[in-house]
């Protein structure tokens, strides 16, 4: 069975991609762990937007998830749009190596048009066409996709986070 991969960014100090990797039979239980962290009203998790201690919170529960977190970070490259354009190819790349069956990447209707270009290239040129599926989808329709937003935005808020989600950041690619 291969991996579903969830995708969110954040571009604070340039960008950096964060991609949770999630097995097919970990979707349900982990969907169900992320909206059990929810508070009344709230549609979604969104990391910033949380006090210290639900931060802590959330990074812990995420951590007992058994989800591998892998980085792409390319905020040394300060043309954005080169950025965003290198992380995919490199992301897509690494997960037809991997055999990855989905891609869904959080959905910003500005990037939509460039995204899906270098994305079906991308899939054409590392031969996945059949293998891997592609989508954009708003990050409250989609809870898995709250697992990447935490750990970017944790990786970019300084050690003691990056700690916090250590156990389960798996790769980190620094791309220039």
């Amino acid at each position: 069975m291969s991996v579903h991969v969830f995708v969110d960014e954040t571009k604070a100090s340039g960008l950096l991609v964060a991609a949770a990797h999630v097995q097919p039979r970990q979707l349900a239980p982990t969907r169900t762990l992320l909206r059990g962290l929810l508070l009344a009203r709230q549609e979604r998790l969104h990391f910033t937007k949380e006090g210290k201690a639900r931060q802590g919170q959330i990074a812990a529960a995420l951590c007992r998830t058994g989800v591998v977190v892998d980085l792409y970070d390319a905020r040394t490259v300060t043309d954005q749009r080169l950025a965003r354009r290198l992380v995919l190819e490199r992301l897509v790349a690494d997960l037809a190596v991997a055999g990855a069956h989905r891609l869904v990447l959080e959905q910003d209707d500005s990037l939509l048009v460039s995204d899906r270009r270098i994305l079906r290239a991308t899939v054409h040129q590392t031969g996945v066409v059949d293998e891997l599926v592609y989508e954009h989808l708003p990050p409250r329709s989609e809870p898995l996709l709250w697992i990447a937003d935490a750990v970017a935005w944790c990786w970019t808020h300084g050690s003691t986070w990056q700690e916090r989600v250590g156990p389960i950041v798996g790769d980190v690619h620094r791309l220039s």
